[in-house]
């Protein structure tokens, strides 16, 4: 029942443009995680969370093959995206599918740790993406808190966890480091935050 309500729902929003139809084929069937590529209808949900957020830079943690950067990228009336990427050799798929898109110029890749990377980049984002290691999202999320405007938002993907998040008996280092961000955020007076059942469960916060 779930795989035909995901086809009905599939069949009844904005089509998948075709350089990212082609993309979500090639990540699923040329990479061990191909999961891990956006895909279809959390896409079409990025593209307009970012054109009604109006961003004019954007900051994502976890560039993997480059679908989400493009989806952030298609919302945008101009401005200007820094994508980071910890493994050099995702980061050469991400850049030749970024290049045959009209976006390329305004896409940055930074290649290496997040961590290390984001207190080296301008304060001013107006949205933040979180979708890199899942074991140190909390550290992710103090990282990037002095780089966003106030009424900025944070977006973090994968907060469901397979629903490993209400398991009790879950205790693996990746659900340890969900659950810690979950349950920090939700008293955290910093923002107002809601989590979506959308696949594996998206967290939108806005910063207070």
């Amino acid at each position: 029942m779930e795989n035909i309500l995901d086809e009905y729902i599939l069949s009844h929003i904005s089509p998948e443009p075709r350089l990212l139809k082609q993309l979500n084929r090639h990540t699923n069937g040329q990479h061990l995680y191909g999961r891990m590529c956006s895909g279809h209808l959390q896409g079409r949900i990025i593209k307009m969370l970012t054109t009604m957020i109006k961003p004019t830079r954007v900051l994502e943690l976890g560039t993997f093959t480059g679908y989400s950067a493009l989806c952030f990228a298609e919302g945008m009336d101009g401005g200007h995206i820094d994508t980071v990427e910890i493994d050099d050799e995702i980061v050469e798929v991400a850049r030749e599918w970024i290049d045959k898109s009209p976006f390329s110029d305004i896409i940055d890749i930074h290649t290496g740790d997040a961590l290390e990377i984001i207190p080296t980049l301008d304060d001013g984002y107006d949205l933040v993406f979180i979708d890199a290691n899942k074991r140190i999202y909390s550290e992710y999320l103090e990282a990037v808190y002095p780089k966003i405007k106030p009424g900025g938002y944070i977006m973090a993907d994968n907060t469901l966890w397979d629903g490993k998040v209400s398991d009790s008996d879950a205790n693996d280092a990746q659900t340890k480091g969900i659950k810690q961000f979950n349950d920090a955020v939700s008293r955290d007076p910093r923002f107002e935050t809601v989590i979506l059942p959308l696949r594996d469960g998206l967290t939108i916060m806005r910063k207070l």
